[in-house]
């Protein structure tokens, strides 16, 4: 046993006070068992054997359905550590704060230690976390997103190179529910939700927002990013990694279908949410996916917009919060199917078609296993990782962005990353248009400083010139009247295509003011519906749209202070000078 995480186990024990102390092992009698109790005290429902084996429903409390950024804490010693993007707690304040609340919190329920592995085992990329927890619904999802149990004790062996997480359900109080990252200690407390985000602390918490800090300090990547393999009718397989805000189509990337059209390529998931990125002997950077299943959004995920997922979750998958039919079957807005007549939306309440109750929470989840993708790749538990050709980034803009451009060279590539924007939508606002700045996709789990965290980018690449190409894709352009331009979905593959042309050398491209964009022809558009006069629009760099943009960004950069690194603002200054500002 290893002794230090003994000792913390026993602290933790004595002060939440539970009933009974159970170390996981991993094994199929464990949680068949955790299962078994869980259909008892009404934390899950069995779902209908026939059509979705081995799968399980669970209801969170109304008022714990998604990650609550306002209530989670960097737990820095200064303030300007965490920086102007997080919320920032002073730790012996944290301490002093929601300590107590732990207390007894654990009564009348059993504490599981869950031992777990993020990445492949044996890997060198690979980090060791325990999680302490009371609730059997995170077991169920951690022994699905994680290598968990005996595996990762024996990895551990004696090392106190471990990610600590304390995690009680508590009453569930929004007045007392907290999340709480310690960078200098590796630790993690969460108390008051049992939410996916909030609670399975190997996700977000631990693979993010600490893993982001361990990452600077040692030298790696921590992203908020995909990962796939992109192989041509050849056999030759490239590696992207991507990294877009949500509602920008990661998932669907992640798991695209090839069009018809382009017979003989195929698209491989290494991994959904979460890259881990290190340096090879060869001097390139080989990724990891750290976790070992997909935590998805249901509403909108259907057999026409992500087929494989569709097909991944019909088996051995939680489903959280959307509607349950009569049949005990899933169903949510967007699937693809009518709403059956006779349901219960996720409240529990009978579904009212007529109503304005929908059935399924808009973040409602599946969490499936990795491996049951029908387009899993055959690398995606490769110790080493596989190598990464090209990093995208991404936004929804209804113009200023072009289709796809690539980046002068890496530190450009930084900018480009760090200037990333979204437009919001009505549904999820009310405003339409206004450009929510979200540098990288890690603003809500950038762990520290994000002037800092670019710095690291910049140090990065001057460890290599094997660095990944960078490029930004907006597939979301529209016209005059709000119709898109672009078809996306499997037809993103096309302008992916051109991203590995130009990994490869093939591809030509032409200079403009924020990188090199696809000459007209550049990207095949037969059998689209696509002329000649839409795809110059869709590839145009407008000078007008461009002065507002780097102002907007200039204006977001300001907000880093001393914190914002030279080369952001040398590239600012290049930007504005290539458009003659």
């Amino acid at each position: 046993m290893n002794q230090d995480l003994k000792q913390w186990v026993d602290a933790c024990a004595a002060h939440t006070q539970p009933d009974r102390v159970v170390w996981l092992d991993g094994s199929q009698e464990e949680i068949d068992r955790v299962y078994a109790e869980g259909l008892e005290d009404g934390t899950f429902l069995r779902m209908n054997e026939e059509t979705y084996p081995d799968c399980y429903y669970h209801r969170s409390d109304p008022n714990d359905v998604a990650r609550v950024e306002h209530l989670t804490f960097i737990c820095s010693e200064k303030e300007e550590d965490a920086g102007p993007t997080n919320h920032w707690k002073h730790p012996d304040k944290a301490r002093e704060e929601v300590w107590p609340l732990f207390e007894g919190a654990m009564k009348g329920r059993t504490m599981y230690v869950i031992p777990y592995i993020m990445g492949p085992a044996g890997s060198a990329i690979s980090k060791v976390g325990v999680e302490i927890t009371d609730s059997r619904y995170v077991v169920a999802n951690m022994r699905i997103m994680t290598r968990m149990g005996k595996v990762a004790l024996e990895q551990l062996g004696d090392s106190t190179d471990y990610c600590k997480g304390l995690h009680s359900l508590g009453d569930l109080s929004p007045d007392r529910r907290f999340i709480l990252h310690f960078p200098s200690r590796r630790e993690i407390w969460s108390i008051g939700s049992g939410y996916g985000g909030n609670a399975l602390l190997g996700k977000k918490c631990y693979a993010l927002r600490i893993a982001s800090v361990m990452a600077r300090d040692q030298g790696w990547l921590a992203e908020h990013m995909l990962i796939v393999g992109i192989e041509n009718p050849q056999g030759e397989t490239r590696y992207v990694a991507a990294a877009f805000p949500s509602a920008c189509g990661k998932t669907n990337l992640a798991m695209l279908v090839p069009p018809a059209s382009m017979k003989g390529w195929r698209v491989w998931t290494v991994g959904d949410d979460i890259a881990w990125m290190k340096f090879g002997d060869d001097g390139r950077l080989y990724a990891i996916n750290p976790e070992n299943g997909f935590f998805g959004v249901a509403p909108g995920t259907s057999e026409k917009t992500n087929p494989n997922a569709f097909k991944t979750v019909r088996e051995n998958s939680i489903f959280t919060n959307v509607g349950l039919t009569d049949d005990r079957e899933p169903w949510w807005e967007g699937m693809g199917t009518s709403a059956p007549e006779k349901m219960t939306t996720w409240k529990g309440a009978p579904y009212d078609p007529n109503g304005a109750e929908r059935a399924a929470h808009p973040n409602s989840r599946f969490t499936a296993p990795a491996d049951q993708c029908p387009c899993i790749s055959p690398e995606w538990e490769n110790p080493q990782g596989v190598p990464i050709d090209a990093i995208l980034f991404g936004g929804r803009r209804a113009r200023t962005n072009p289709l796809v451009f690539q980046s002068f060279d890496w530190n450009h590539g930084v900018f480009v990353g760090a200037a990333v924007g979204s437009e919001t939508t009505a549904a999820a606002t009310g405003a339409v248009g206004v450009v929510r700045r979200d540098p990288m996709a890690m603003l809500p789990f950038c762990g520290y400083n994000m002037g800092d965290y670019w710095q690291h980018w910049v140090d990065m690449g001057t460890r290599s010139d094997k660095m990944p190409k960078i490029f930004h894709v907006n597939w979301f352009q529209q016209d005059d009247r709000g119709k898109y331009l672009w078809p996306g979905f499997g037809e993103n593959l096309r302008v992916l295509q051109w991203v590995m042309n130009r990994c490869a050398g093939k591809a030509e491209a032409e200079e403009t003011p924020i990188g090199y964009v696809p000459k007209a022809d550049g990207i095949d558009t037969s059998g689209l519906d696509v002329d000649g006069a839409t795809m110059s629009r869709l590839l145009e760099v407008d000078p007008g749209d461009w002065k507002k943009e780097l102002d907007d960004q200039g204006e977001f950069f300001g907000r880093f202070g001393d914190k914002l690194p030279a080369e952001m603002k040398s590239q600012l200054e290049k930007a504005r000078a290539r458009f003659g500002l």
